[in-house]
């Protein structure tokens, strides 16, 4: 299906072509229909298969040909649009302000974390579509710095995200703050329709189609998966001498913890790599910053935990390395996802190490197939692999004091009168 097929206003005809599309993922060509009616829509697809495009297409739709109330003030919001991180939020926001580009409408983007007043008084200078994550949009709203009196169009997006992180209960709170559900066009998009999800759709949406696309598949056909079986001192050359021979522009490498991925940054960075480590608790604006940079092709390798494996659209990702295997299957597809998106290919390479192996049979039997083993070539095996430099020191491991309590090896406290002998 083309986008050309679908009666599209021709402001949003404009924002179609200018983000370069012209033919409809499975998604959206079944989703659109349904949302260009008018009628709610649940959506389940997997990631990287346009999600995003499809409620945002459908929103403007609605929102062109249906005018705004008479009565309604600049900080009454026209959409909502609420999004389980600010990572996704802020994806949102880059792709609304390409999409809608010719629609006249203000957008604004609120999350956690940094600006905290700039936001705030964006928001209050109006919006006609709101964008955030669900506590600082409960927070404005609590303020009266907006109100949802009348909004037409409200959006989900990662639903199944929503319950992962612990938002249901501030996503029904800021559900009942809207108008009726037969008074607005609701869209719930989610890479699973689980029964929560499907629980909370029935409850706060006006009888929804449901739509699922290949929902048995756990990953798209054009990632190219492949495992090796390093040892854990081959893990560090192996990846080098990997990147080296894919000429890493845009490369995704997952770790399973902050220390992994600060230590490979420090590795990479010493054996000429423009890498950078994203975690959980970079400062919001070191990370937004690395996102840019890596969406624009100025940082060629991300190392990332998992707190980047949900909800981000980086268009052109080639790689996407599992330095560590997940522990959980199902951020295994989350994470290889990120790659071969919106019909592009892609590889996700895997290292079974030691210490991470144990997880590879159920990832397996989650996918439903063996993933292929490749051979560790000596020629993959960088030869020289410069050291990086030591972990600053407040993240050096913890040595206790002699003499302490809880300072004897293993973790016996100290006994009264027992001189703590000397190493």
């Amino acid at each position: 299906m083309s986008f050309a097929s679908l009666g599209l206003r021709e402001e949003v005809v404009q924002g179609v072509r200018q983000a370069g599309f012209t033919q409809c993922t499975p998604i959206q060509a079944h989703t659109l229909p349904i949302a260009l009616a008018g009628r709610d829509v649940a959506g389940q697809a997997q990631t990287g298969t346009g999600k995003t495009a499809a409620f945002l297409i459908a929103m403007y739709q609605a929102l062109l040909t249906r005018p705004a109330s008479p009565n309604r003030h600049p900080t009454s919001v026209r959409a909502l649009i609420v999004a389980p991180t600010r990572e996704l939020a802020v994806q949102i926001h880059r792709d609304a302000l390409t999409l809608g580009a010719h629609t006249g409408f203000k957008h604004s983007v609120v999350f956690g974390g940094i600006d905290y007043d700039k936001q705030r008084q964006e928001l209050s200078s109006g919006c006609d579509v709101l964008i955030g994550t669900p506590g600082r949009l409960i927070d404005y709203f609590k303020q009266h710095v907006y109100d949802l009196r009348h909004a037409q169009v409200m959006v989900l997006d990662e639903a199944d995200r929503m319950f992962d992180l612990g938002f249901i209960a501030d996503i029904r709170y800021i559900l009942r703050r809207l108008p009726p559900p037969q008074r607005r066009q609701s869209m719930l998009f989610s890479a699973t329709l689980s029964y929560r999800v499907l629980e909370l759709a029935y409850e706060h949406m006006n009888n929804p189609e449901l739509v699922r696309i290949e929902p048995d598949k756990r990953t798209v056909d054009a990632v190219r998966q492949i495992i090796y079986y390093p040892s854990m001192e081959e893990k560090v050359p192996l990846l080098i001498g990997l990147l080296h021979q894919s000429e890493a522009v845009r490369t995704l490498v997952f770790v399973n913890t902050k220390r992994s991925a600060e230590r490979l940054e420090s590795v990479l960075k010493a054996n000429g790599f423009h890498a950078q480590a994203l975690s959980g608790d970079v400062p919001q604006n070191k990370r937004l910053r690395f996102l840019r940079n890596f969406h624009d092709g100025e940082l060629a390798v991300l190392i990332a935990t998992d707190v980047a494996s949900r909800g981000l659209h980086i268009p052109d990702v080639s790689h996407v390395f599992n330095f560590d295997l997940p522990q959980d299957p199902a951020d295994y597809v989350h994470r290889i996802g990120r790659t071969a998106r919106a019909g592009a290919e892609g590889d996700a390479i895997s290292f079974a190490c030691e210490e991470y192996a144990v997880s590879l049979p159920e990832i397996e039997e989650y996918l439903g197939h063996k993933i292929p083993a490749g051979t560790i070539a000596l020629d993959l095996l960088a030869k020289e692999v410069l050291p990086g430099s030591p972990p600053p020191r407040s993240h050096r491991p913890h040595r206790p004091q002699r003499g302490r309590p809880g300072g004897a090896r293993g973790g016996k406290a100290h006994h009264p009168g027992r001189q703590a002998r000397g190493r």
